[in-house]
């Protein structure tokens, strides 16, 4: 009686384990198709074309001015040694950095005419 109950325990077990090798083969397919699903209506680009993006942001952040302090909010704390510390510093003109990055990978391209989209379609 007892052999019986632990082989139907060890078949339930190996079962599990079987189920579970399908269900992590069936979320892995899954992932990939909404990753191709994700990539369908995107542009393919050269490994040129990436360097071109990348070298155009690093330029655009490169030659941005981050020592301007009035772009700046500056929280100060006083720490348990009476020491003055910064706790936050945020980015107040992040907007210029944005417009900058975002004119410099246009420039590398040309627009595109589309046709105008609808809310019906």
């Amino acid at each position: 009686m007892i052999e019986d109950l632990k082989n139907k325990k060890a078949a339930l077990e190996l079962l599990q384990s079987e189920t579970n090798e399908k269900l992590n083969d069936y979320r892995q397919q899954v992932s990939i198709i909404e990753k191709q699903i994700e990539d369908y209506n995107k542009p393919a680009l050269t490994p040129k074309q990436l360097d071109d993006i990348s070298e155009a942001i690093e330029e655009a952040v490169g030659s941005y001015h981050f020592d301007e302090v009035d772009d700046y909010d500056i929280e100060l704390e006083m720490d348990y040694d009476g020491r003055v510390q910064a706790s936050s510093i945020n980015l107040n003109e992040s907007y210029r950095l944005v417009e900058r990055i975002t004119e410099k990978v246009h420039s590398l391209f040309q627009e595109a005419s589309a046709p105008e989209e609808t809310k019906d379609a």
